[in-house]
């Protein structure tokens, strides 16, 4: 008798354990279902976020480039490199590069930290190139001179930061999409 409730007894343990065992593995499933579904919800959220940033990034490598510093520099001031001096398109050319920093440096937190890197290091070898080449310039010479200067060293330079991280930066968007 002892021996037939024991017999029930463990028969019953064994089936609520193999029914808790069924259940959990189901709540597990719609754990994983729900957490799916949520992580597919707010990738078509963030997918659009980022890949404004991207475009913005994109816009902040182009327009810190010397030919297009230069040409905003020509539409705002268009005698700017008959009457200014070195100084004053250098320290153009600087805040530039600076402003269109400072006003994207949000975007960061969309990209991979090795593309934000590769931004920053573009940001920083084109001061050091912008600073480079005015040093090169004699005292007495006129903007136009610098201006030529700086485009045809930059052009000469082959594959610059700028490139590479604009390069980088167009894969990881392909990557999102």
């Amino acid at each position: 008798m002892t021996s037939t409730i024991l017999a029930i007894l463990l028969t019953i343990v064994v089936l609520i354990f193999g029914f808790w065992l069924i259940q959990h593995s189901q709540f597990r499933n719609e754990e994983r279902k729900r957490q799916f579904e949520l992580r597919r919800e707010s990738q078509k959220a963030i997918s659009p976020i980022r890949l404004r940033a991207y475009e913005r990034l994109a816009l902040l490598l182009e327009r810190t480039k010397p030919e297009h510093m230069l040409m905003e520099l020509r539409s705002k001031e268009p005698d700017a490199l008959a009457t200014w001096t070195v100084g004053q398109v250098q320290q153009y050319l600087l805040q530039t590069i600076r402003a269109e920093f400072d006003h994207n440096q949000s975007q960061q937190v969309y990209v991979s930290d090795e593309v934000w890197d590769m931004i920053i290091n573009a940001r920083d070898q084109m001061a050091a190139f912008v600073i480079s080449i005015a040093a090169q310039i004699p005292a007495n010479a006129t903007a136009q001179t610098y201006a030529t200067a700086l485009l045809t060293a930059y052009s000469s330079n082959g594959t610059t930061p700028t490139d590479k991280a604009l390069e980088e930066l167009k894969n990881e968007a392909k990557d999102l999409m």
